[in-house]
């Protein structure tokens, strides 16, 4: 029956996809590291050797050895000890305290050697550096004190004895270093099986967001989405499904990045190799890919098999194949176009769907100028040129519109669309002397017409108050009891109320129905 540690061992190796070596070794290093808490020094090259099944929970199955290599003999000075101990974050030497005498000798000779600097020799060089290390060599006049028949380049094994148990530190060293160990391993677990797999297309998870960066959940590790790596129009909610790119997988310090991509042309051509049979078995290829991650992308493809249509191929009946990728894309636009190896044609189908009348090369400049009809202009040139950009990235040629009716550059791949910029210049511009002399004349002829309509409600309104105040008089000399019924205030609303009457009867019918309500507010 297994023991408690060695079932210990093989659950680390099943939760954690590591090997039972490499378990062991991160034991073992720990092990090394506890003894050299407690029992080692700075000069023992400490290694162990553990036995799972033999452990007793204490040093039974444990086994320490001081490993040694054998180099040649050779004279070291007397203070040489020291002096690597101080440069291998050891203690300075110590130096005597001589007497002023000696000190003030001492300074005097410093003074010389700084008059007159000596440029060290290679001699000198070899003399400074630290040939022997303590801890990893040993001379052979030593070693075969140790093993009679040793040679240089051996390896002397010394075994160590374990005076006791270790104690509370020396665990807690050996829990760190295991935990470390056992981490480090796992990481280079991942990157291995994540290198390996680089270009793959990967059904992956959102997990979240942190600021710009999408993380996605890969199981085991985690992935990022750069925002460069994104589409500009497509947002990832957490739990959202998606199909990505593996990109690169790069080391850190802090373990493996695993980079994805949704922007990348080739995610587009895993996509196509997923959905179509006649790319994943090699009989369409794909040559060439320009793309514009979120608006638009131009494939090249062609085939050896004169049987097969290889655009067909790959749009399939009534575009089923291809509406597959462009819903994945995003309702990203994909153009599929028939590659060929004569420069003209290439770029005559690169333009597609747009159809030209001539091409000329320029070979000299590596520049294609292709000549268009009016009516395919629009088709030719894209939206904001996006049609000719795509199409010499696809063919790796600048490609120059011209109109063939107007002999006019309407397009350019570097430049892009032209026709939007000279209609923005052949539209005249207003200055501000027209703006001034324009507004004032409208402004003059408003305040005309508000004083012409003003007028008339001025007059009807001093009126209506002569009105009143004769009413008022009249009712002032009535009797009591008609005062009574009536009051002052109803008097003057029957005045305005009959004026109002008088003056729609008045009234042209050219006069509109607003001015006729702002004058009757105007009265009351």
């Amino acid at each position: 029956m297994a023991s408690q540690i060695s079932q210990a061992i093989k659950a680390i190796c099943d939760e954690k996809l590591l090997t039972e070596e490499a378990v062991l070794e991160a034991v073992q290093a720990s092990l090394a590291a506890a003894y050299r808490k407690d029992f080692g020094n700075k000069n023992q090259n400490i290694k162990c050797e553990f036995e799972a099944e033999k452990y007793d929970g204490e040093t039974a199955g444990i086994r320490i050895f001081d490993v040694k290599s054998v180099v040649e003999d050779m004279e070291l000075p007397d203070d040489y000890f020291e002096r690597f101990d101080a440069a291998h974050g050891g203690k300075k030497p110590e130096t005597l305290r001589g007497a002023p005498e000696d000190k003030k000798a001492d300074k005097d000779k410093k003074e010389e050697v700084k008059e007159e600097p000596k440029q060290p020799t290679e001699g000198e060089e070899e003399e400074e550096e630290f040939m022997f290390n303590p801890k990893t060599m040993i001379m052979l006049s030593d070693a075969k004190d140790l093993k009679p028949d040793a040679v240089i380049e051996d390896e002397i094994r010394v075994e160590l004895n374990i005076p006791a148990t270790f104690g509370r530190m020396a665990a807690q060293t050996a829990k760190q270093v295991i935990m470390q160990k056992l981490r480090e391993a796992e990481r280079n677990v991942i990157y291995q099986d994540f290198k390996e797999r680089e270009g793959e297309l990967m059904n992956v998870t959102v997990q979240r967001r942190e600021g710009r960066i999408v993380l996605i959940d890969l199981g085991r590790a985690t992935g990022i989405i750069l925002p460069e790596d994104q589409i500009e129009a497509e947002r990832y909610y957490a739990g959202t499904r998606i199909k990505a790119i593996l990109r690169e997988v790069a080391l850190t310090n802090k373990g493996p990045e695993i980079r994805l991509s949704r922007s990348s042309p080739g995610l587009v051509a895993a996509l196509s190799a997923q959905e179509i049979p006649e790319i994943a078995n090699g009989i369409v290829e794909i040559k060439d890919i320009a793309r514009e991650a979120g608006s638009r992308t131009k494939i090249a493809v062609a085939t050896n098999d004169d049987m097969i249509d290889p655009i067909g191929s790959c749009i399939g009946q009534r575009g089923t194949r291809i509406q597959t990728i462009i819903r994945e894309l995003g309702g990203e636009k994909v153009d599929v176009v028939l590659w060929s190896e004569e420069t003209e044609e290439y770029i005559l189908n690169s333009l597609s769907p747009a159809k030209a009348v001539s091409i000329e090369i320029k070979e000299e400049e590596h520049l294609a100028i292709v000549q268009v009809t009016s009516d395919q202009l629009s088709l030719a040139i894209g939206k904001g040129g996006q049609n000719v950009r795509l199409a010499a990235k696809l063919t790796g040629w600048k490609i120059t519109v011209i109109n063939v009716d107007s002999d006019e550059v309407v397009a350019d791949s570097d430049l892009g669309d032209l026709t939007t910029a000279e209609e923005s210049t052949d539209e005249t511009p207003v200055t501000e002397g027209e703006v001034s002399t324009e507004a004032p004349a409208k402004s003059a002829e408003e305040a005309t017409s508000s004083e012409e309509t003003e007028k008339p409600a001025e007059e009807s309104v001093e009126e209506a108050v002569n009105e009143v105040e004769e009413k008022v008089e009249e009712v002032e000399e009535t009797p009591e009891e008609i005062v009574e019924e009536k009051s002052e205030e109803e008097v003057v609303e029957e005045v305005v109320a009959e004026k109002e009457e008088i003056k729609s009867e008045e009234t042209k019918p050219e006069e509109s129905t607003e001015s006729e309500e702002e004058a009757g507010k105007e009265k009351k």
